[in-house]
């Protein structure tokens, strides 16, 4: 039920972290705890996304050659197959979520664009548009600020910021900036541990966090 960010120099285990909650990787020891009672570490990937937990990786996935509709619809399908996906007959009440998503992700005048003429933030946007079609509790996003311009970045911290009043968010990030418009909780990993944890500007004045990752 927060908005968090994960900071820490490369191989402090942030993605790791990523691939033991979603399953991707099993962990030789440990729980990963969901929900109060849930050991995630118990589940295949599938069950996990199952659910309700999503994942954005840092490199959008859309699929560049279906429009920003088709690429909600098929996210909104679940199960199904590609094809049957595509031939599959949107009720009223989806064709109502597939709206509040777009105007949310700010694409509603995009709608019949090709995925793979957006802007790169505008297909960061899409994907998490994408996630969030299928009403995940938890989401986990990787890098999201890369490769985004200034006004991009702030709205996606505006977005995050927004979202994080229905879902709880955990963000890999790099960008400074991106995190203190972020304005929440950051923990830093360092070799797999938690090395510190706190508002940036506390996290900042770390004597630690500087000697091990914002000193470098």
């Amino acid at each position: 039920g927060e908005l968090r960010a994960i900071i820490g120099p490369n191989g402090a285990g942030k993605t790791t972290m990523m691939d033991v909650i979603t399953g991707k990787t099993r962990p030789d020891t440990g729980e990963v705890i969901f929900r109060g009672d849930i050991d995630l570490t118990r589940f295949d990937e599938a069950a996990i996304a199952n659910m309700g937990i999503g994942r954005k990786f840092q490199k959008p996935t859309v699929i560049e050659s279906l429009t920003v509709f088709e690429n909600l619809e098929m996210a909104l399908a679940g199960g199904r197959g590609v094809f049957a996906s595509l031939f599959h007959r949107l009720q009223a009440e989806q064709r109502q979520r597939i709206a509040e998503i777009v105007e949310l992700v700010d694409l509603g005048d995009r709608l019949q664009v090709l995925a793979g003429s957006l802007s790169h933030g505008q297909k960061q946007w899409l994907e998490i548009g994408m996630l969030l079609i299928q009403k995940p509790g938890v989401l986990l996003i990787d890098e999201p600020a890369a490769g985004m311009t200034d006004v991009e970045t702030e709205k996606t911290a505006e977005l995050f910021r927004h979202l994080a009043a229905d879902h709880t968010l955990v963000v890999v990030e790099h960008d400074m900036e991106f995190i203190k418009a972020l304005d929440c909780k950051v923990t830093v990993l360092h070799e797999g541990s938690v090395l510190a944890e706190g508002m940036l500007e506390q996290v900042q004045n770390n004597d630690k966090v500087i000697e091990v990752y914002l000193g470098r």
